[in-house]
């Protein structure tokens, strides 16, 4: 892990996973260190934000040399008893029958895939409420759409690359759209305003 200053009140973990990002996330969240003021995980970092009036920047790295050490950080991550999530898609979107061609899994087989495994969010961003979620059936790892579509509906549930995600406000998006949701995925008035925090388990469904 390399351990790098970012301005003068934040520290910049660099590992060489998603996973062990993940892992070192967990870790950190759990272990309430002094002066911690946010973590903000990446696909290959945590940004660690502290306060200096609280801790220097040597205490808070410390800290962190030592939590970083109790876990194995070793490619796998615990999401047992953390905060569950439901989520209820209509699997219909425009990509659907062709990431079914791509997999060989067939539609059926996508949406069946999809919902029978358990997501864990590693990190946001793209845009605010933005979740890439990463599950453990690799079959449903497939690449983007040659062609960027200008404008996506909110709420659409797409594939892309190892990540799952769900559009939370209108944009242009390249990923596999495969069915739409009506969840509130930002809510300004909500606290925490993003429904998909990093950490947090998600299980899609099909609507009842």
């Amino acid at each position: 892990m390399r351990i790098m200053p970012c301005g003068d009140t934040a520290l910049l973990l660099e590992v060489g996973s998603l996973p062990e990002v993940m892992s070192l996330h967990a870790s950190l969240s759990a272990a309430g260190l002094p002066g911690l003021l946010d973590l903000v995980p990446a696909a290959r970092t945590v940004l660690v934000r502290f306060d200096p009036q609280a801790v220097s920047a040597a205490g808070i790295r410390r800290r962190v040399e030592r939590v970083s050490h109790l876990p194995e950080i070793s490619g796998r991550w615990d999401t047992g008893g953390r905060e569950l999530v439901e989520i209820a898609v209509r699997y219909d979107g425009p990509d659907l029958e062709a990431v079914g061609e791509l997999t060989g899994l067939g539609a059926a087989g996508v949406v069946a895939a999809h919902t029978n495994q358990m997501w864990t969010v590693a990190f946001g961003g793209f845009s605010p409420g933005f979740g890439y979620l990463v599950g453990t059936d690799h079959r449903l790892h497939v690449r983007r759409r040659d062609t960027p579509r200008t404008s996506v509906p909110a709420g659409s549930v797409g594939l892309a690359g190892e990540f799952s995600g769900v559009y939370p406000r209108s944009s242009p998006g390249g990923w596999q759209l495969i069915g739409q949701t009506d969840a509130p995925l930002w809510d300004v008035d909500r606290d925490p305003p993003a429904l998909l925090r990093p950490g947090v388990r998600v299980r899609f469904r099909e609507p009842a």
